[in-house]
């Protein structure tokens, strides 16, 4: 092959390579919607009515999310977007995270919250939201969402655009799997005893 076919070559794969990575998310439909088997097709299949919760009295005692996703709403199959309500107790935490196949929207609409996210040149950007304020972390960034008050709740809304953002929990990911402690105690810089107490505390 000679160095001009083999260089053309390469140009085009490379273009290719670049127009999937730019079209990835969730795939295109060539319907209206996409109705599972055995599924009647009415107005309830396209309605969610798993928030009704949030307008009932709750104690809450930590972070809690509620989504409404492909996982728990169907008929957004194939039309890229959902949604989650995120609740904060005083003083409680949304751990770092990603979702690798979506930006994330939040929208805060009770108390005050502290965010942040990472780039891929390990700088941190940071705010305090009030009510009616919004916030987009980048999609498969790593970022967080912590309630600094110690009495009042917060409360936020996040959309994504993906029907299916996938969430990964960094915390959970390296200390509740079977990643190897030697593994992760040269990675952290520290021992294996202390990798395992971190372990001990993400148990199920």
């Amino acid at each position: 092959m000679s160095s001009t076919t083999f260089k053309v070559l390469t140009l085009i794969i490379s273009v290719f390579s670049i127009m999937q990575i730019s079209s990835a998310g969730d795939p295109d439909i060539l319907t209206d919607f996409i109705v599972p088997p055995n599924t009647t097709l009415d107005g309830n299949f396209f309605t969610f009515t798993g928030f009704r919760s949030l307008f009932l009295p709750n104690t809450l005692t930590g972070f809690k999310v509620q989504k409404a996703s492909r996982a728990e709403f169907p008929a957004l199959d194939g039309q890229s977007v959902s949604y989650a309500v995120l609740e904060f107790p005083g003083k409680s935490v949304n751990p770092p995270h990603t979702h690798p196949r979506s930006a994330e929207l939040l929208f805060t609409i009770q108390g005050s919250l502290q965010v942040g996210f990472v780039d891929t040149t390990n700088k941190l950007f940071t705010q305090t939201l009030q009510p009616g304020d919004v916030f987009v972390f980048p999609k498969g960034l790593v970022h967080f969402q912590y309630n600094s008050d110690t009495k009042k709740p917060a409360v936020a809304i996040s959309a994504f655009g993906s029907a299916s953002a996938g969430t990964v929990s960094i915390p959970t990911t390296l200390f509740n799997t079977s990643i190897d402690s030697n593994i992760l105690a040269l990675a952290f810089k520290t021992d294996v005893a202390t990798i395992q107490t971190l372990k001990k505390g993400f148990a199920p």
